[in-house]
């Protein structure tokens, strides 16, 4: 294998002269700075270029014009080698906590920005990045104006833009546009969010850490002087790269030219399999690198490829051109050029748009059948190519070019040429149809139209003397023309009944192939596209009753997106098109200081420190001397006998060292990755059987990560199906087969009341409702992760990002064969979990252990993040059949349901969620209530508990009867709803001891301060009066109540006061992003303030530690929502026993000086009296007083694009009852990041198998969590305090899960939208339907018709008869 080797590679990074010397030539950036530098802020969260975990901002220097140019790159998808005298800097490099924080940084800390903190140092480089572009002075723009001071240059739009490409799982992206907004000199600071810089209407830039552009050193001048130094020719100016980096086996190569070029294609070396062609390797993120490659032609350098000429025909474009800069050539011409601007910045995210190239773009949808947005738009476009094979040069149209056989590796893009539309009787439009409207995700269908045009003086309209029809992404190999539609609309002027026919003729041209998803979703996008095209040529098509009936020309709806040049339009509804509505938001919230600093709005803990990159996770601890890594070979098949498991001959096979398996479990351990205890266990290898495809088999151990990820990828597992009963892989074949897990009486819920009786006093009855609900996908930015380190004596220290150290102690020991003390388990944070990180966590740290005491040397592991969403199992699927009992007036009198969730191969935690099932529906009084809920053992991966486990899908289920019942009726839902919640005496018999005090019991009232206020009647009446003028946009409005019953449970922690006074806490919670850490050390400082006067000056003496198995026992377990304020109370109840211990100390001191003693002084005598600085407590809950109820409602508004699916979320109102809350900041980002999360299981997030069980969404670019364009416009966040209860910690409430079943509301209102939609287009059954989850763009568009266009132009051309 070769290396980077001769010719080094010299970069800096962060300001430092870095070598990438003896390199492997597949070495990525991100490889390179994570393992060859001190540099940890650059994540890899998917190796795809499609998180942002991984941005980074690369310098460029030409010492030709002395300039630097700077662009935010994916560090994952960039290779060492291509950076060859560059600049990288990275978080830590704007700022740090040895030289400082950036304001960056902290303004994300002081925007309450920062949760997990894994996403936040990418996060951090795409603002930094942003502000960079914006404050770099444009050319022949000297008189500019500058920004005003704290200011930049970026507007507030562009602000919300640069995130647009990073994903985030815990915020919910608010608090993150408000710091990068903070920035925008047009913005209203009064606008922004709750922060640490000012109150509510005290405003002022002054009070924002100060922003000076400009104030990093993007480029050392050491590196510009070893750039000038080297060899110039003197002629050009240019650099002369070397032309090749190379070691003797392998390496870089830079031709200069063509003729360079082809002679390594001759060389007796070049082999298509070893050797790969890059110009920016962006392309890797979408077709992954199957084997290693050792050697790499990097064709930037060929002066060809590089080309930007403008004349008065058109543009030529190089095909090694970014698309960035593509766009910035094209936004600067004709219409028809700003309108391919437009649409190409909405292709992939600005971190790849900077280095992706239009030639690789183009190259990868002709040869590799990429859905790509640019070769649809170019093609209508009417572009050319001209490419280069070995014996010749050819100019092609791009129609020509996309329709050849696939071109070789030796055939070369060399340039793209866009003729010049400038003409006035040119019309042209583009359209997408994709998840996000900002761009980071491929398209449904794409599509571009171009025509020529000229008036028609019989019809007073427009006739199309010319058009170019062009649609991709549909399920074909390439982008294509509609032919026959556009002979048949040449020379025609456009009616009704002429677009009616274009589109019959379209439908038999847009044929998806086989095995496309939602082929006929597909279908009618393109039909929907075509007709607002033809519609804004026509004239006087539409009633002017329905004045809004044709997509404006800024876009159709979110993210059915149109860019056209519009004509004609009489889509007059707003100014500005839905998706493109700013983001705003409000906040309220109570503030008390009667337990200061418990109460205040404090910073979360370590804030800055994530936003630099500097705090450590798992996979940033060093490795250990000797270190080995590990990687899964997982089973494809869902029940399977393992014959062997061999290896292709590839250059990846030689990496693997060796292959653990079951084989390798010590004598006396056991064959177990997860147990819980009294529930089962899930075996840690599948032996000698695999039980479902993505079963662990074995772990290859390679030198690096990326060696074990690569050779795992050549591993060929030889199965046997004989005697072996076919899988079990759906609900219906569980129940078919009988196939179940037991629930235990202790936790199966109880019935309540007579259902026969309540169903006989019903007059009326619902029989056969049913209801489905998919999986989600937990998405944490940080995928599983674990080291383990053999210790003496048979001891082991494993660290683990997990939420339960505990329990993975005991499963370790367990498959070990060894006694718990010898292992310890280590977690210092976590970057997300939301229940991931439990059971699913304890197989990658038994993986690692096990290797390790086979190996005796140090192995890690950390998962790609194709594998992590294979094995993770996610939440449960569930089928629902319902019989609902009710009178006239809306009273429920009973309710029965059948429930089957698909619990997967093993038990885990689902024999638990049956009572969270049914805890959930029941915040309704459903009169009586009976139920049947099957836990179904199947050969998928195990579904675990994942946020708000079970109760999100018993508080849809509720809503979804709810609806049925009202629609039913004929009656208004919210009416329906308020009738059926509970009195206190109806709460009392549903939920026992849990309903509380009846003070306690606030969800009447919220829900009455929603849905009852005068704002909710004009907004519905807004709706209605919006609904009766747009028949392409529907808007609904729903208002949705919740109550969520939490459990307390024991937990330890342990105060520990040092020699000079500072502070170290122990809990049993980790920190998981939840703010544990930011609430147990006000807490502290709290329990500790009787002894010293300033309490609040405490804070910074306190530390909390990570949690440690053996140090901590009895942690339990993170989870159920309660854990920070069990944690507080444990800590709490350790500083009164240290309170009570100083406390004469302190008093004597005072009765001596006749004053308070200071902290420190205190602590001194404290010592020298040998008192006891170390307090643990083990607190356990009132047996009386074990679980309470969580509160809220929301109502969610939203607008609908009946032609496209695409799902507006206009804004959503939240309150909340989180108590006397321990920190407000901490609990509105809980509130806001779970109810986002809750959207995209809702709406977006399809967590597809295959027909075999196996997880066919298994990264970003098929599994689309919420992005910052597809939240709410406007989120108004209240929390409330109800009344006091001194039963609960400092009578606060927790606030982790509960708000992610507000999203609901955003579901119901789309059910609404959708039911106008269905009026409108007099669909079957416009009242009721079956709306299940989630509701993506395919399924909201085929409830409001597939054929709705159709509908419209046969009505209006019968009219036309008529």
């Amino acid at each position: 294998m070769g290396s980077l080797g001769g010719e080094t590679v010299v970069l800096a990074v962060n300001g430092a002269r870095h070598e990438a010397a003896g390199v492997d030539p597949s070495m990525t950036l991100l490889e390179f700075l994570r393992t060859r530098t001190p540099v940890r802020g650059p994540k890899l969260g998917c190796g795809e270029g499609g998180c942002g975990a991984c941005a980074v901002l690369i310098s460029k220097y030409d010492p030709a014009t002395d300039e630097v140019t700077e662009f935010s790159a994916s560090s994952c998808l960039t290779l060492v080698g291509s950076v060859n005298r560059c600049s990288v800097t990275t978080s830590e490099g704007i700022g740090n906590t040895r030289d400082g924080y950036h304001p960056v940084q902290q303004r994300l800390s002081g925007f309450h920005a920062s949760q997990c903190g894994f996403c936040t140092p990418g996060m951090c480089m795409s603002i930094f990045s942003a502000l960079v572009k914006a404050d770099k002075p444009k050319p022949g723009a000297e008189g500019e104006p500058a920004a005003p001071p704290g200011f930049s240059k970026l507007t507030s739009c562009e602000a919300e833009h640069a995130v647009s490409g990073n994903l985030c799982r815990c915020t919910g992206y608010r608090p993150i546009v408000d710091a990068c907004k903070s920035f925008a000199a047009d913005v209203d600071l009064e606008d922004l969010g709750l922060n640490s810089f000012w109150k509510k209407g005290c405003a002022d830039v002054g009070k924002l850490p100060e922003y000076s552009a400009g104030s990093v050193c993007t480029f050392p001048e050491f590196l510009k002087s070893e750039i000038k130094s080297s060899t110039v020719d003197q002629n050009t100016g240019d650099v002369s790269a070397p032309a090749a980096i190379a070691g003797d086996g392998g390496g870089w190569y830079h031709p200069k030219s063509i003729e360079e070029l082809h002679s390594l294609f001759e060389s007796n070396w070049f082999d298509t399999n070893s050797v790969k062609i890059v110009a920016s390797n962006t392309g890797a993120g979408v077709y992954k690198d199957q084997d290693l490659h050792d050697k790499y032609i990097d064709i930037k350098g060929i002066p060809e490829l590089s080309v930007l000429n403008r004349s008065s025909k058109g543009v030529e474009i190089g095909a090694t051109v970014s698309i960035a800069k593509a766009i910035e050539v094209f936004s600067d011409g004709t219409p028809v050029f700003s309108k391919i601007a437009d649409h190409l910045s909405k292709v992939a995210s600005p971190f790849v748009r900077n280095t992706a190239t239009i030639g690789g773009n183009l190259i990868m949808a002709q040869r590799l059948e990429f859905a790509s947005d640019i070769a649809t738009v170019l093609l209508a476009a009417g572009s050319t190519v001209t490419i280069q094979t070995a014996s010749k040069m050819q100019c092609l149209t791009l129609e020509e070019f996309l329709e050849q056989p696939p071109c070789d590796v030796r055939t070369i893009l060399l340039s793209v040429f866009v003729p010049d539309w400038s003409s006035d009787n040119v019309t042209f439009e583009t359209s997408r149809a994709a998840p996000r409207p900002f761009g980071n995700a491929v398209s449904y269908v794409n599509s571009a139209f171009l025509a020529r045009t000229s008036g028609d003086a019989a019809s007073g309209g427009l006739l199309i003397e010319d058009i170019c029809l062009a649609f991709g992404a549909y399920g074909v190999d390439h982008a294509r023309r509609a032919q026959k539609v556009e002979e048949f609309l040449k020379g025609k002027s456009v009616s009704a009944p002429v677009i009616l026919e274009a589109i019959r003729l379209l439908k038999d041209a847009i044929s998806p192939s086989k095995g496309t998803t939602h082929p006929e979703y597909r279908v009618s996008l393109a039909v929907s596209f075509l007709f607002s095209f033809l519609s804004s040529l026509a004239n006087n098509l539409n009633e002017p009753s329905k004045d809004s009936s044709i997509p404006n020309g800024n876009g159709s709806c979110a993210n059915g997106k149109m860019n056209g040049i519009a004509k004609n339009l009489p889509e007059k509804q707003a100014d500005v098109a839905s998706d493109n509505l700013p983001i705003r938001s409000r906040q309220a919230m109570v503030f008390s200081d009667e337990y200061k600093p418990v109460g205040k709005p404090l910073a979360k803990a370590g804030a800055e420190l994530q936003a630099s990159g500097e705090a450590v996770y798992v996979d940033d601890i060093p490795a250990p001397k000797d270190c080995l890594y590990g990687a899964f070979i997982y089973s494809t098949h869902p029940h399977a006998h393992i014959k062997g498991v061999n290896f292709k001959s590839s250059l990846a096979s030689e990496k693997v060292i060796t292959v653990i398996s079951a084989k390798d479990i010590p004598s006396g351990g056991e064959n177990v990755g997860s147990s819980f205890p009294m529930l089962g266990d899930e075996a840690l290898f599948g032996d000698p059987i695999s039980e479902f495809a993505g079963q662990n088999i074995g772990i290859v151990i390679a030198e690096t990560q990326k060696y074990a990820y690569m050779a795992a990828k050549q591993a060929v597992i030889e199965y046997s199906t004989e005697n072996l009963k076919p899988p079990i892989l759906t609900i219906e074949d569980a129940i078919q087969h009988n196939s179940y897990f037991h629930t235990p009486p202790f936790l199966a819920p109880k019935q309540i009341g007579d259902f026969d009786k309540g169903m006989s006093e019903a007059d009326h009855k619902i029989l056969s409702g049913e209801v489905k609900l998919e999986s989600q996908y937990y998405f944490y930015m940080e995928t599983q992760t674990a080291l383990a380190i053999p210790d003496e004596d048979n001891c082991i220290t494993v660290y683990s990002s997990t939420q339960i150290p505990e329990v993975t102690q005991n499963v370790i020991a367990k498959c070990l064969g060894i006694p718990c003390h010898n292992v310890r388990v280590i977690t210092r944070r976590v970057g997300g979990g939301f229940g991931g990180k439990a059971m699913k966590g304890c197989h990658v740290a038994c993986a690692v252990a096990v290797a390790a005491f086979k190996l005796r040397r140090p192995v890690r592991m950390y998962l790609d993040r194709k594998t992590d969403m294979i094995m993770a199992g996610g939440r449960h699927p569930m089928k629902v059949k319902y019989s609902v009992g009710f009178k006239s007036d809306g009273t429920l009198t009973a309710l029965h349901m059948d429930l089957g969730m698909n619990a997967g191969i093993s038990p885990d935690v689902s024999p638990m969620l049956p009572s969270a099932i049914i805890g959930a529906l029941k915040k309704y009084n459903w009169g009586a209530l009976s139920f049947d809920v099957k836990a179904c053992k199947t050969n998928v991966s195990s579904k675990s508990a994942m946020r708000s486990p079970g109760d999100v899908q018993g508080s849809f289920i509720a809503e979804a009867i709810i609806e049925h019942v009202a629609s039913t009726l004929g009656a208004d839902t919210n009416a329906v709803r308020k009738k059926n919640l509970h009195d206190i005496d109806s709460l009392k018999v549903f939920y026992g001891d849990a309903a509380g005090d009846p003070q306690t019991y606030s969800l009447v009232d919220i829900f009455d301060k929603l849905a009852a206020s005068p704002e909710y009647k004009q907004r519905a009446a807004a709706v209605e009066s919006f609904n009766g003028g747009s028949r392409w946009k529907k808007r609904g409005i729903s208002c949705v109540p919740i109550t969520y019953e939490v459990r307390l449970r024991p937990t330890p922690g342990k105060v520990s006061i040092m020699n000079d006074g500072s502070i170290a806490v122990e809990v049993g919670g980790v920190e998981i992003g939840q703010g544990l850490w930011t609430k147990v050390k006000q807490m502290a400082a709290f329990g500790l303030r009787p002894l010293c006067a300033d309490g609040e000056g405490l804070l910074d003496k306190v530390r909390v530690i990570q949690a440690d198995s053996l140090s901590m026992v009895q942690g339990g377990f993170t989870g159920g929502s309660t854990t920070s304020e069990t944690s507080c109370e444990a800590v709490r109840q350790s500083c009164a026993e240290l309170v009570e211990r100083l406390m004469p100390i302190k008093e004597s001191l005072e009765a001596t000086s006749g004053t308070a003693p200071s902290w420190s002084a205190l602590i001194t005598q404290a010592t020298m009296a040998s008192v006891n600085l170390a307090a643990h407590a083990y607190w356990k809950p009132d047996p009386a007083f074990v679980n309470y109820i969580n509160y809220g409602a929301a109502v969610s508004e939203v607008e609908v694009d009946v032609l496209t699916g695409a799902t507006t979320i206009l804004r959503s109102d939240l309150v909340y009852d989180c108590g006397q809350s321990l920190n407000p900041a901490v609990d509105l980002g809980q509130v806001e990041g779970a109810f986002v999360q809750g959207v995209g299981f809702f709406t977006n997030e399809e967590y597809a198998t295959n027909a075999d069980g196996m997880v066919i969404n298994d990264g970003t670019w098929t599994y689309k969590i919420p992005t910052v364009d597809t939240i709410p416009k406007q989120l108004n966040v209240e929390l409330i305090n109800s009344a006091r209860d001194k039963k609960r910690v400092l009578s606060s409430k927790a606030s982790g899960e509960p708000p992610l079943l507000l999203a609901s509301s955003v579901h119901c209102a789309m059910r609404e939208a959708i039911r106008a939609a269905r009026k409108e287009f007099a669909v079957d059954s416009p009242l009721t339907f079956q709306m299940d989850v989630p509701a993506t763009m395919a399924t909201v568009k085929e409830l409001c018709g597939l054929d709705v266009v159709e509908r419209h132009l046969e009505s209006l051309s019968a009219a036309a008869k008529a």
